[in-house]
């Protein structure tokens, strides 16, 4: 794997990259983005999975891993979007499919609806939802919790998102002390503000959502509209790519082979 810097819309930006876009002139490279609190090793087997065929990149967003965090403290899901779209820049990836994980999802989505004729396919890893579906009575606790008392109150939101998979839980935790306070927060504000319809209608290419039992509620983004296709995954928390790696192999393979991408 190659870790990279580049010059990004709000600071510096860090990505890992595996294969070689020379493979196979037909192969299209696959871009991984992390969920809040998440960065580039989160996508670890999905970049050893795909870095044998084609070439793999995971990006750091802005507040996190390795990337600076944003001067003018832009958490936005359109902000986040600049960052993919300064990545995929920066590497000249003309078309490419792009998967994206939890709040990743959303700037996935922001980013493929600003860019349609650049994404080959859309996956959504148990992304987040619509916004303007969730009740101020549902979200005012959590963002007061998070003004008020922080640290126990993110952490118990999280451990009760995390799974059963002790390893897995302790080490999100540990990413999520060392992300900064201003990313959680503003992100979580953004997530319950974010609206994804026009972003939806905006691109009409092959999506795919891969979520679990709890995420396919009325406001989940395959459930809206029209709504699109889901594979649901059981026996595993939010972070699907962690606890579940290979069964989510083969859902992004399976996905790949039937759009020919």
């Amino acid at each position: 794997m190659l870790s990279q810097r580049i010059h990004g819309p709000a600071g510096n930006l860090e990505l890992v990259t595996t294969g070689t876009p020379v493979l196979a002139s037909d192969v299209l490279p696959v871009v991984l983005v992390h969920s809040l609190a998440g960065n580039s090793a989160h996508w670890s087997a999905q970049l050893a999975h795909f870095g044998s065929s084609r070439l793999a990149v995971a990006i750091d967003l802005r507040g996190h891993g390795h990337s600076d965090p944003p001067a003018n403290r832009d958490y936005s899901f359109v902000g986040m979007s600049a960052d993919i779209a300064a990545v995929v820049e920066a590497l000249k990836l003309e078309r490419f499919l792009l998967v994206g994980h939890s709040m990743g999802g959303g700037a996935s989505l922001a980013y493929a609806g600003s860019h349609p004729e650049r994404i080959a396919g859309l996956v959504l890893v148990d992304p987040i939802g619509d916004g303007k579906q969730i009740s101020p009575a549902d979200a005012e606790p959590l963002l007061t919790g998070l003004a008020e008392n922080y640290h126990s109150t993110i952490r118990e939101y999280w451990s009760g998102i995390a799974g059963t998979n002790p390893a897995v839980r302790e080490r999100l935790l540990a990413d999520l002390d060392a992300t900064p306070r201003d990313a959680v927060v503003g992100s979580f504000h953004e997530t319950f503000r974010f609206d994804p319809d026009p972003w939806l209608a905006a691109y009409q290419g092959p999506t795919l959502s891969i979520v679990t039992p709890f995420n396919d509620q009325p406001f989940s983004l395959h459930r809206l509209g029209k709504g699109f296709p889901y594979r649901m995954v059981h026996g595993t928390g939010h972070w699907i790519q962690l606890e579940k790696p290979a069964e989510l192999n083969t859902i992004l393979d399976e996905f790949i082979k039937s759009r020919s991408l």
